[in-house]
């Protein structure tokens, strides 16, 4: 995707109940002027505070993605920020599957690595998403993603 005539980052900001890919979030953030894409994925791993992990599951309130949505126009207003692309699953997770999509296009690499850890960290501490996890001894708790 070409976006040499675009005048507003394209924003892509989505809460979905199925696989995440990075490379459509990296598309989507293409740019001509771009010299930088950064990307994140969190993916779900096997262990937690040291305890073994077997799944996750993620519930999603009715207003994560227009959460998600706000976070992403927040780091797109930013004038170095050429594009923004975050995702974010809900439903059961295994261990290895990704959990959150976020990339960032700008002219160099510095703002964007900057820009990518802003949207992350904002996503997560803001977004009104809970996680459920199931432990290898059976037991499971449930706690807000931040």
């Amino acid at each position: 995707m070409t976006t040499e005539n675009r005048t507003s980052p394209v924003i892509l900001a989505e809460v979905l109940d199925t696989p995440l890919d990075l490379a459509a979030h990296e598309a989507a953030v293409a740019d001509r002027r771009a010299g930088a894409v950064v990307s994140f994925q969190g993916v779900v791993r096997d262990h937690d505070h040291g305890r073994g992990v077997t799944l996750l599951e993620y519930e999603g309130h009715p207003s994560a993605a227009a959460v998600l949505r706000e976070v992403a126009e927040e780091i797109a207003a930013d004038p170095a920020v050429y594009a923004v692309a975050v995702s974010h699953r809900v439903g059961v997770l295994q261990i290895g599957d990704v959990a959150l999509v976020a990339s960032v296009s700008t002219a160099h690499r510095a703002a964007a690595f900057e820009a990518c850890g802003r949207l992350v960290d904002e996503a997560k501490a803001r977004l009104p998403i809970w996680k459920r996890q199931v432990f290898a001894d059976g037991a499971e708790e449930w706690v807000n993603c931040p």
